[in-house]
């Protein structure tokens, strides 16, 4: 039973006994954690901070100690937010921007030019799709820094706050980077007139994968990555070929089979100008090709640039008539 002190108030913690208001959390806490969810690693928030990742992981520690939950679950390849985490972050994020922008620009600043938009892609659509679109744009003043690579670096080069815009040509997963679906890619399977001459289309469409055995073929990788699917989707058959020849670059992919070193599969982006001019030739037109969608990757928090914003419409408008 509880004992009462000389002024006969209840002591010993009763029920109902009002606790002790617990201590605002620290804004540079907030900060540091926010950067760690919307990174994806303590390392790479180190970087955009400019802190030590010592310093980093110290700090998460001590929010997650004034809130008495842990936030992050540290594995070898980063660090996967709980749900308290991803909670968390909804409700500090967009304080914490507004706040950013002004320390970045001072509430008396006058208007500055906005920074260069940071875009990344794949080399092929960037440069025949991609800078096309976005050329009006330079005499608005808008300035491109662009930087073409492989989905999955370029990903990463944005949760480390690299790039403001990323196309990237797979889903993306988690809540890290936010998303939207930008344009579809249908694949088809061509061949130079003189190949598609030697194998038929006709019995392309009657034998299948079968009328290609032992045909040369061209690709971007060595593991096929673009004709295994086409294979399996179009012909249901695993793709167990050894290509002929490879080039990282589907726009060189796209050269060497009109020369004719072979057969390969392509965006129908890429090549329709080939096929109108009969410089590829299709060997087969499925009712339903392989189709892949491309999405338009922002980092959530980006600076409040204008620019960003003109980019990211401009990319949105022109897209669909890819």
């Amino acid at each position: 039973m509880p004992h009462r002190d000389s002024n006969g108030s209840a002591a010993g913690g009763a029920a109902g006994a009002p606790q002790a208001p617990r201590a605002p959390l620290d804004l540079s806490l907030l900060r540091t954690f926010l950067a760690v969810h919307r990174s994806g690693s303590f390392t790479a928030a180190a970087r955009l901070l400019g802190l030590s990742q010592p310093t980093v992981t110290t700090q998460v520690r001590s929010l997650e100690q004034q809130l008495g939950r842990e936030l992050f679950e540290r594995r070898p390849r980063g660090a996967v937010p709980t749900s308290v985490a991803d909670e968390l972050a909804t409700q500090v994020a967009g304080p914490l921007d507004a706040l950013a922008a002004v320390a970045d620009r001072g509430p008396l600043a006058t208007e500055l030019t906005p920074e260069p938009v940071h875009l990344a892609g794949p080399a092929e659509l960037v440069c025949t799709r991609v800078l096309p679109a976005l050329a009006p744009l330079t005499d608005q003043g808008v300035r491109l820094r662009v930087t073409m690579g492989l989905t999955d670096e370029l990903l990463d080069g944005l949760r480390g706050g690299r790039f403001d815009l990323v196309i990237s040509t797979m889903r993306l997963r988690g809540r890290t980077l936010s998303a939207v679906p930008l344009a579809d890619e249908e694949f088809v399977l061509v061949a130079s007139p003189e190949w598609a001459r030697r194998i038929g289309p006709e019995r392309v469409a009657a034998d299948g994968a079968a009328a290609l055995r032992g045909v040369p073929l061209v690709a971007y990788a060595d593991d096929l990555p673009i004709a295994r699917r086409y294979w399996w989707h179009v012909f249901g058959e695993r793709l167990t070929a050894r290509p002929a020849l490879t080039v990282p670059d589907l726009r060189g992919v796209r050269s060497a089979v009109a020369a004719g070193a072979g057969i390969s599969v392509l965006p129908r982006y890429l090549c329709l100008a080939d096929l109108a001019s009969g410089a590829l030739v299709p060997l087969l037109l499925p009712e339903d090709p392989p189709i892949n969608t491309g999405y338009l990757a922002q980092r959530p928090g980006t600076p409040r640039n204008p620019h960003v914003l003109l980019v990211r419409d401009r990319l949105l408008q022109a897209a669909p008539s890819w």
